[in-house]
């Protein structure tokens, strides 16, 4: 079981693992073990809540395919139990994406100090450069 907080977690059932083999160099042992996972999770057919499907699904993340499928290999480990637990760990970081509401960000102004300093350091640079001119003789 994935848990993802205190309320929501993902039954075992609902998430499809299969050992394949990686790819790339990796010497002897790469042609002959299956140490990469090959992770699937059906969003729609999931125990999520609505919300956190219909967050997922308009997440244009390209792990999910057009049938509301999440696909995610990790090979990147030696080891089969570590690459499941890496292939877990990155399904449990894409769903807690969708988790939380960002704050809404509060409007706020600068006070009139910080206005007036911000003037006066423009005046000041633009005296500075205004001496750096050639002068008339």
């Amino acid at each position: 079981m994935l848990e993802l907080s205190r309320q929501v977690s993902i039954p075992d059932h609902e998430i499809e693992m299969q050992a394949v083999r990686a790819q790339g160099a990796g010497g002897q042992n790469v042609n002959k073990v299956a140490t990469a996972i090959h992770l699937r999770f059906d969003i729609q057919a999931s125990s999520l809540p609505e919300g956190f499907k219909e967050k997922l699904l308009a997440l244009g993340d390209s792990r999910i395919t057009r049938d509301g499928v999440v696909i995610i290999k990790a090979q990147s480990q030696r080891t089969q139990e570590r690459n499941r637990a890496e292939a877990l760990a990155r399904l449990k970081a894409l769903i807690k994406s969708v988790m939380y509401a960002p704050r809404k960000r509060i409007a706020t102004r600068p006070s009139k100090g910080a206005r007036q300093r911000r003037l006066d350091s423009k005046k000041k640079r633009s005296r500075q450069k205004a001496l750096r001119g050639k002068i008339d003789t």
